[in-house]
């Protein structure tokens, strides 16, 4: 069973985090929600409060094989400020371990010089900031182990790619049924 960790902050867009975790743990991904906070409580960007299984400073990802990074105003600033999201997040991107961003989060990467010379997406008010990518304006980008999306649009396609690359098609189009999603 594949395992994946999803990080919430305060702010966090809710529906592209929940999505994820959603879709996938459907798809038998073993999934931990972790708090970029000092508690695992926390508030979404829509006021929805949210408890998280674990706190980010004290997730064990050394059986991990994807990082998710969802977005959200302030979520993805708040994000970025907990040294362990951004630790684990260049760790696993530099041994060649899966990372995948949506929507603002995709600038956390550019800003720790992730994305030289890699393709990637974001929201359209936060592509400035893929420093070094290749910018494409598509829902959803796969570069190596690189996954990222727009956006909350996005949010089910890019799931689906997270669960195909971590269990395969037949997972992935299982779930796509499941949920009757016809792209």
């Amino acid at each position: 069973m594949s395992k994946a960790i999803v990080f919430f902050a305060d702010g966090t867009e809710e529906c592209e985090a929940l999505l994820v975790v959603d879709l996938l743990r459907r798809g038998g991904v073993d999934v931990t929600t972790a708090s970029a906070g000092s508690a695992p409580e926390i508030v979404s960007s829509h006021g929805i409060r949210l408890h998280t299984d674990a706190v980010a400073a004290n997730v064990d990802a050394s059986d991990t094989d994807l990082l998710v990074l969802p977005g959200g105003i302030p979520g993805t600033p708040n994000l970025e400020a907990c040294p362990a999201v951004t630790q684990l997040a260049t760790s696993f991107f530099r041994s060649g371990k899966k990372v995948a961003a949506i929507c603002a989060a995709p600038s956390i990467l550019g800003h720790l010089g992730l994305l030289q010379g890699r393709k990637a997406t974001s929201n359209v008010h936060f592509r400035d900031q893929l420093t070094g990518a290749e910018v494409l304006d598509q829902e959803v980008v796969v570069d190596g182990n690189l996954t990222t999306s727009f956006g909350l649009g996005g949010a089910i396609p890019f799931a689906l790619e997270l669960l195909r690359q971590l269990e395969g098609e037949a997972a992935a189009d299982r779930v796509r049924q499941a949920i009757e999603y016809l792209h």
